[in-house]
């Protein structure tokens, strides 16, 4: 191996995107009980789900979920806006 095959060239298959992120924290969770927890979570979960941004970025397979035990993290690909309309 040469000092040109460690270079940090992207190999041409490599197809690179760009992520949005949403992140979601509930505040004040460890202080609830725990069957307070599992429902806030759960309605949080709910109505995230509802949104259109939401579902059409699933539908389209376009949606990386990521549990973070006190929230989640959501990853978009098709535009920045799309964190931003994943609300109620």
């Amino acid at each position: 191996m040469n000092a040109q095959d460690t270079s940090a060239e992207p190999t041409p298959d490599l197809q690179l995107e760009i992520a949005h992120l949403l992140l979601i924290d509930v505040v004040g969770y460890s202080k609830l009980l725990m069957n307070e927890q599992i429902e806030l979570l759960q309605e949080l979960q709910q109505i995230v789900r509802g949104t259109e941004s939401f579902r059409a970025a699933e539908a389209s397979g376009k949606l990386i979920r990521v549990p973070t035990g006190d929230g989640m993290a959501l990853l978009f690909f098709h535009s920045p806006e799309e964190p931003v309309r994943c609300r109620c």
